[in-house]
């Protein structure tokens, strides 16, 4: 095995694969987003000097808990005071920033170099060979040593690395357990700015000049909900001025951001760029990069932001033509009009706890996180999240680009949420057809070695606009297929190993990614990881395939027509499905108040007969 090469994929991949399907998609703006805006982020300058947009991509920057502890503001407190903004890193700070980063990274791989170099020499002129346990004890030993000087380094360097560390923390199924282990203290407060500096940000951002802090908010806690590196999260009350009382979440970026932000980008592309052609690393990291600085500068407006959750609500809540109202397997905020700008958000409060703590909260409410109620959530969590990126991908084109677990929220009733839309992707109408291709010949191929399949399935990722090296097999590009979008495959075809990491992985064929594509592959990998965390096999391609076949039949066999005012009269088919819901609703509401024991033998049955359903419908086969 080659020790030291997943070594380097695990401290440089580690802000790699944070970024292979990462690479941030333009700011979305369009002309309907106005009305959104705070009318003093429009018409004044803000006075914050340099102020720079950066990524609030951390976890729980979009939405908040509860939190008893939250101390919350008098009226107008911390107004008048004078509040010093923080300046931009200097020429000498970044230096030390990047010397912090060199001499931390570079010695922990060299130690992975080392002890692999010092195993070969004990083997070949020594003669010693290792058990498979006496090297699992000695790689153990390794991996816990460069997890904890990575976390420490993380931890001082904060930034871009935080983001690098919470991907990590999430793909269990692909970096060593130490390493996921130990950065997975970052989901939480990241060296939260002050209340004061928070207020401040708020004040500049959105007030008008006429304006004080308690026209607008009556309640503002002190606390964060959540802090990240570049942005954090505040729970307020809005003034009934502006529709309240509301609890409200306020996304504020911190000031003067983009320097430290865009010196990390810089030192990771100086460390991938020297191995580029290195077989340690599966994918050309560098180009990645390179592509991610090119964007930044427009990627993190809240504007942008604001237009893009209003937008993914609508596709997910409504049917493929816009007018029949559905029901969403996953809740989204809102943002309050008349009170986003370009650097705070204020959106609705979302009450419950990130994906990445819901097992230590079940375990407080004595429910057993390995039980029948916690693996009913889980099936449920993933079928909805696929159903709802799945249409938005395949529908529209237009979805939310980072759904980590931190990015995940299990509300209080029971429903999940979906939060931080900085990172979204609009893909091409081009590439919306070819992927629903993909899916439904994905779906209906008779086996995973039939050549007539492999073929189809080779030709349109080749079509999508996927390179392979000249020496690849036959197999490779629908073997790409395959590890992108169906979790349920044991055997990659041409013997290709599932691992993204493994030297024989179909990852390692590709000479180049289509750009558009990069952030669709990157949803579907953690899909895919959530899917392994939560240890049930699963096909994108099987869940996306209805949705393709929909989206297909609507493009070539319909045309569509106008909306005419009778169409916005009360049907019968809207009623039947709102009764729906609320029966729904209330089965939900009767079995969450079930005695525990009798609430436990109903959920194992309804997994039972979910799993029943699921079998006899790949017995069926896809639908011809």
């Amino acid at each position: 095995m080659k020790f030291w090469s997943v070594a380097i994929s695990t401290v440089v991949s580690s802000s790699a694969l944070v970024t292979l399907f990462n690479v941030q998609s333009d700011a979305f703006t369009q002309s309907n987003a106005f009305p959104l805006v705070s009318t003093k982020s429009l018409n004044s300058r803000n006075g914050f000097g340099v102020y720079s947009v950066a990524s609030p991509t951390e976890q729980e920057v979009s939405a908040g808990l509860v939190n008893g502890n939250a101390q919350k503001s008098k009226p107008g407190e911390g107004q008048d005071q004078d509040v010093e903004f923080p300046p931009p890193l200097s020429s000498a700070e970044r230096l030390k920033r990047s010397a912090k980063f060199w001499t931390t990274t570079v010695p922990i791989i060299a130690s992975y170099y080392g002890k692999s170099t010092e195993l070969y020499m004990k083997e070949k002129l020594l003669g010693e060979t290792l058990s498979e346990e006496e090297a699992k004890i000695i790689w153990d030993a390794q991996h816990e040593d460069g997890a904890t000087k990575l976390a420490d380094a993380i931890t001082s360097l904060k930034g871009f690395y935080v983001k690098t560390a919470q991907i990590i923390a999430s793909r269990q199924d692909l970096f060593p357990k130490q390493y996921t282990d130990r950065l997975s203290c970052f989901t939480d407060n990241v060296d939260p700015m002050s209340a004061e500096l928070a207020k401040a940000v708020i004040v500049k951002e959105l007030l008008n000049r006429d304006e004080k802090f308690e026209d607008v908010f009556t309640e503002f806690d002190d606390i964060p909900l959540g802090a990240a590196s570049v942005a954090q999260v505040h729970r307020a009350v809005l003034s009934e001025k502006y529709g309240g009382p509301r609890e409200v979440a306020i996304k504020i970026q911190r000031p003067s951001i983009e320097s430290k932000l865009m010196s990390d980008i810089a030192n990771l592309k100086a460390i991938t760029k020297p191995l580029k052609e290195a077989d340690a690393l599966p994918l050309d990291y560098y180009t990645v990069f390179v592509e991610l600085e090119k964007q930044l500068a427009d990627e993190f407006d809240f504007v942008a932001e604001a237009v893009a959750m209003d937008r993914i609500y609508n596709t997910i809540t409504r049917s493929p033509d816009g007018i029949t109202p559905v029901d969403s397997p996953v809740v989204t905020p809102r943002p309050v009009p008349g009170l986003v700008s370009k650097r705070v958000l204020v959106m609705d409060y979302l009450q419950g706890v990130p994906l990445s703590r819901a097992r230590e909260e079940m375990e407080k409410k004595g429910i057993d996180p390995d039980g029948p109620e916690a693996k009913l959530f889980g099936r449920n969590l993933l079928k909805g999240l696929t159903e709802v990126f799945g249409r938005c991908i395949l529908e529209t084109g237009f979805f939310h680009a980072d759904p980590h677990p931190g990015n995940i929220f299990v509300l209080d009733d029971g429903t999940v949420g979906l939060i931080d839309f900085g990172q979204v992707k609009q893909i091409s109408g081009r590439s919306r057809e070819t992927l629903a291709k993909v899916m439904i010949a994905l779906d209906s191929r008779e086996s995973d070695d039939n050549p007539a399949d492999l073929k189809k399935i080779g030709d349109l990722a080749l079509e999508l606009g996927v390179e392979l090296n000249e020496d690849a097999q036959d197999e490779a590009a629908a073997a790409v297929g395959m590890w992108l979008f169906d979790g349920s495959v044991e055997n990659l075809p041409g013997g290709y190993d599932k691992g993204e990491l493994s030297p024989n992985s179909p990852v390692k064929e590709l000479k180049s990614f289509p750009q558009d594509l990069v952030l669709v592959g990157r949803s579907s990998i953690l899909i895919k990881g959530l899917s392994n965390r939560l240890n049930i096999p699963w096909s994108l391609a099987k869940e996306w395939a209805p949705i393709a076949r929909k989206v297909l039949d609507q493009k070539y066999n319909q045309t569509p027509k106008a909306a005419s005012v009778g169409e916005n009269r009360i049907r019968f088919r809207d009623v039947i499905g709102t009764l729906k819901q609320w029966g729904k609703g209330k089965t939900t509401s009767v079995v969450k108040n079930l005695p525990a024991p009798i609430r436990t033998r109903v959920l194992a049955l309804l997994i039972r007969a979910q799993e029943r359903r699921e079998r006899k419908a790949m017995e069926q086969g896809p639908p011809q």
